[in-house]
């Protein structure tokens, strides 16, 4: 037994020198001292022995434990040591090197433009509302009074996902059926969104574009009331020197209807290449709201009235910005966007 002894421990030192992970050397410590290994299995068989034999194998067993043990512990840190040397190596900085450049990002000028008309107006007391841009047939046209033969029900002009009932919304004034349908008066909302018409792309048109439509439904709405919110709403977001200008048009969901001018913000009303010499700028449409409008949301006609307006965003961003080109908005040119920061 002395010999399988100094066997065992020879091997261990071996063994141990060669090993190079802590999985490694925890293996050599189970094979030698484990439950099942090999110095246990000499011990469970000093009963056989002599008692002179017993004490002096006893002795040298221990020995060897101890010995093994001391090697196994220097293997261990020895082990660590080394790998923690590694993973520093692994993760060194070199604090010389020049940092990398961090790119912060600048919002798109549409979305800007949304954030300050929609500021605007909620600090008039309006509500922000949503609504789907697929949309139905009847919430497109036929509650908000376009006939079956109005001309932008032409599947030339409109983008049509099923041929009679589902469509892309060519308008957020979709959202005014909505909202009619669910919340009684008081009304007083916003809705902005992004729309859909059949137009072929160039510098002033696209077949996807944003609008800001707006609603505001009472007792005693009248068309001071629409006249008044507008002609701030344009004091506040081109400057106090403002001035609005409203000329008579037709919408078949507002009558009577308009579309609103402001004075030119480059030129202060004196002509320029912006305003095309006029010193006039159309920005939206609006009037109020026609009765059988209200009448989808069974709202009472002799009781309230209301007004509508409909706002191009694409349109007011490419007049405060300059921009002479729509497509230049959606073709994702860092170059252009980042102008904006």
């Amino acid at each position: 037994m002395q010999a399988q002894l100094n066997r065992i421990l020879e091997e261990a030192k071996t063994q141990l020198q060669a090993a190079e992970t802590l999985a490694q050397v925890d293996e050599i410590r189970v094979k030698v001292l484990g439950k099942k290994g090999q110095l246990t299995e000499i011990l469970r068989g000093m009963g056989k022995l002599s008692p002179e034999e017993r004490k002096v194998t006893g002795q040298m067993a221990n020995t060897v434990r101890a010995e093994i043990e001391g090697l196994l512990e220097e293997k261990f840190e020895a082990v660590k040591k080394a790998a923690k040397e590694a993973q520093f190596a692994a993760e060194k900085i070199d604090v010389t090197e020049p940092g990398k450049e961090t790119t912060v990002g600048v919002k798109h000028p549409v979305t800007i433009t949304i954030e300050e008309i929609s500021k605007v107006f909620m600090n008039m007391g309006f509500s922000i509302v949503e609504g789907p841009e697929v949309e139905t047939v009847f919430n497109n046209f036929d509650g908000l009074n376009a006939g079956p033969n109005h001309p932008a029900r032409d599947m030339t002009d409109t983008f049509y996902i099923t041929e009679n009932d589902i469509l892309l919304r060519t308008q957020t004034s979709t959202v005014q059926v909505r909202t009619l349908q669910k919340q009684q008066p008081p009304i007083k909302v916003i809705a902005p969104g992004r729309t859909f018409r059949c137009d072929t792309p160039d510098a002033t048109h696209s077949p996807m574009f944003h609008q800001i439509e707006g609603l505001v439904v009472d007792e005693g709405i009248t068309m001071a009331d629409l006249k008044g919110t507008l002609d701030s709403f344009a004091k506040q977001l081109f400057g106090p020197e403002t001035k609005t200008k409203f000329r008579p048009h037709h919408f078949p969901f507002t009558e009577p209807s308009a579309e609103m001018d402001v004075s030119c913000f480059k030129c202060g009303g004196k002509g320029c290449r912006v305003c095309k010499g006029s010193g006039w700028i159309e920005i939206l449409g609006c009037g109020m709201v026609h009765p059988n409008v209200l009448k989808v949301g069974n709202i009472d006609t002799e009781k309230y009235t209301g007004f509508a307006f409909g706002i191009g965003v694409e349109r007011v961003a490419m007049l405060k910005y300059g921009v002479d080109d729509i497509r230049l908005f959606y073709e994702n040119d860092m170059r252009f966007i980042n102008q904006f920061k």
